[in-house]
């Protein structure tokens, strides 16, 4: 899932300044269960808001609305006939989501009202442990599960660097080194061979937003 974290209120405030009508919408799935942008934090988020604006004697009026998906253009057909009473929209969504909406309705100014931090999993309840970056090269099946680029400080392919220290990395004791981990996990699965494999460098300068439409829906893009 995606996870993410609310932007201070000073923030949120200084974004909405020259506005005095304004719509929050939050996202039902990821910022809902990290409780970042869900139902109940577009409420408390507009609560802050109006009493911090009244104080400066600012007033704004604020209107709550939220989505199953922001990141779902079919679920923002909803929002149609609300946004033309705002001056600005205030979306609670990951940063797909805020772009969505923007596309949706791109003559009102959208403002993030969340910071996206990572793809993550679930480890408990309110804890989220990153796992991927979503580079667009994934090694996984060569390193027994364990990804080098998010759990290694450097994000290195091929090997560890000289800082790693008796399974621990350079920049802090509590954090393993990932190709520590991946060298034992290989080893218990008698696949240490993968070690010597060359993964090619990934080509960061390929920085183009990426289209992917799966292979049995191309009949239809096409079409």
């Amino acid at each position: 899932m995606i996870v993410a974290d609310r932007k201070p209120l000073d923030e949120i405030k200084a974004l909405v300044k020259d506005y005095k009508k304004v719509l929050t919408v939050g996202c039902g799935t990821c910022v809902a269960v990290c409780l970042a942008g869900g139902a109940k934090e577009v409420g408390v988020l507009n609560a802050e808001l109006k009493l911090a604006r009244k104080i400066d004697g600012d007033p704004i009026e604020v209107g709550a609305a939220c989505v199953e998906r922001q990141c779902d253009m079919e679920f923002l057909e909803e929002l149609d006939p609300l946004v033309d009473d705002y001056d600005a929209l205030i979306s609670m969504a990951c940063g797909a989501g805020i772009q969505f909406l923007a596309e949706r309705f791109p003559e009102i100014p959208v403002f993030p009202a969340v910071d996206t931090s990572f793809i993550g999993v679930n480890r408990d309840v309110g804890w989220y442990e990153e796992r991927c970056r979503a580079c667009g090269s994934c090694v996984l099946g060569m390193t027994a599960g364990i990804c080098p680029v998010t759990m290694c400080a450097k994000g290195l392919f091929n090997g560890p660097c000289g800082g790693t220290n008796s399974g621990n990395c350079e920049i802090s004791n509590d954090q393993p080194c990932a190709w520590f981990q991946i060298y034992e996990r290989l080893e218990k699965q008698g696949r240490l061979a993968n070690i010597t494999e060359i993964c090619p460098p990934n080509d960061w300068r390929n920085t183009t937003p990426r289209t992917i439409v799966q292979p049995r829906y191309q009949a239809k893009q096409q079409g």
